[in-house]
């Protein structure tokens, strides 16, 4: 493992880490594209965890800070959508450059499965595709995230009209102030305006699916049904599964969730048995 920085275009620097593929025969490229806020802070041991697990068994792994993230340059409130995606391509490039190509997999997490599937339709070459817990569209994200607004102007009192007023602010291209983040507008309409859609290619590969929920008899919503026939109806090899396991980028603690490990593993390796074991000796970054 190394870490990096990549330089952008426009010559600002993006933080990556670069998991080199172990054993003889390098199996796959790995792409990860982290989610939104912090949402990436709470997610940052279990990337770690899969990033690891993926280069022993052979795959190539960068993970990569977007724009305004992490340890990348500029502040949260500098970046736009068409950065993310742009950064994301660039990590692509980033990794077809390196020898050995094989297979590429562009793996993300909540916000980041709407930034992969964005840059999987402008790549011009084959991809693959791991998505945890992804959202069919950014609406439902933006919403989350004005909410935590919300919540923190309710001490002040109640404000019927608030939610409209976030949206107005928008709208007029104004940045608001959430949970420590600056989120620019054009950030707030370009996540809202994301979707889910299979890009048109003559190539289509494999999807992987999987959610988290803590009942172990949760059904799939409409809105994953429908969204996973029309990737299936575009001719992609969906593998879509419900896993019993805490939502790890909501929850307080920084949690782990091993079913989803070993779930990702063993179907990114095209295996059907358990196959993912933590490493006795591995400590938290």
């Amino acid at each position: 493992m190394n870490a990096f920085f990549l330089n952008a275009p426009d010559g600002s620097q993006r933080f990556c880490i670069h998991h080199p593929a172990q054993g003889s025969v390098k199996r796959g490229q790995v792409l990860y594209l982290h989610p939104f806020a912090e949402e990436m802070n709470k997610s940052r041991r279990m990337a770690a965890l899969l990033s690891r697990a993926l280069a022993r068994c052979g795959f190539e792994v960068l993970q990569i800070d977007l724009l305004g993230c992490g340890d990348s340059a500029g502040d949260f409130g500098d970046a736009t959508w068409s950065a993310w995606v742009n950064d994301a391509l660039m990590g692509v490039r980033w990794l077809q450059s390196q020898p050995d190509t094989a297979p590429l997999w562009l793996w993300g997490l909540r916000a980041g499965c709407l930034v992969a599937s964005e840059a999987l339709g402008r790549l011009g070459t084959p991809a693959n595709l791991l998505l945890m817990q992804p959202p069919a569209s950014g609406k439902p994200l933006l919403q989350q995230f004005l909410r935590l607004k919300l919540a923190a102007d309710m001490a002040e009192g109640p404000n019927k009209g608030a939610m409209a007023e976030l949206r107005a602010a928008i709208a007029r291209g104004e940045a608001l102030e959430i949970a420590g983040y600056r989120l620019a507008a054009v950030l707030a309409s370009g996540l809202e305006a994301a979707t889910l859609t299979p890009p048109e290619t003559e190539q289509p590969g494999r999807l992987i699916w999987l959610e988290l929920n803590a009942n172990v008899d949760a059904e799939w919503t409409l809105v994953s049904s429908q969204t996973q026939q029309r990737w299936q109806d575009a001719g992609w090899q969906v593998n879509a599964q419900q896993l019993t396991g805490p939502t790890f980028w909501l929850t307080t603690e920084i949690e782990e969730a091993p079913n989803l490990l070993d779930t990702a593993l063993r179907l990114i390796n095209g295996e059907t048995e358990s196959g993912w074991q933590r490493p006795v000796a591995e400590v938290a970054p």
